[in-house]
């Protein structure tokens, strides 16, 4: 039987668990994700695991932060006074917006707490920091 190997396109069902057992996705009632091995389109751990499965198998293992979305970095939490926040927004913490750079160009960025004199942002990826564990089960190779 075939063996998943870098370069093959793969077809996968799977589902992303904290190590709390939180799911903070799956693909389970929608498409299969597919992606090319060896390609950089998914976190790198992921990718390594899916090496060898063979199509109808499952497996179950641990991503740790640093082979998924990498550490936390406090260099991309901010604090802003509330007047700076543009007026016509309504800073909620877990609402999501894009803040743009002084090149033009603009990240996403997710509000951690707010006072009333100051907003707090976070640019991490929500999974930053987070150890995650899959559930997969290669669907098919391509």
């Amino acid at each position: 039987m075939t063996q998943a190997k870098k370069g093959d396109t793969v077809r996968v069902h799977y589902t992303g668990m904290l190590e709390d057992g939180t799911v903070f996705d799956t693909s389970l009632g929608r498409e299969p994700l597919e992606f090319t091995i060896g390609e950089n389109e998914i976190i790198p751990g992921f990718e390594d695991e899916v090496i060898g499965m063979q199509p109808g198998e499952t497996k179950t293992f641990k991503v740790a932060s640093d082979r998924a979305f990498g550490p936390h970095r406090e260099e991309l939490v901010i604090t802003m006074d509330r007047d700076q926040f543009p007026p016509h927004l309504h800073p909620e913490v877990g609402k999501e917006y894009r803040m743009r750079q002084p090149d033009g160009s603009s990240v996403p960025v997710r509000v951690v707490d707010v006072s009333e004199e100051t907003v707090t942002l976070d640019a991490n990826h929500p999974l930053a920091g987070k150890d995650l564990i899959f559930e997969v089960q290669l669907v098919e190779v391509l």
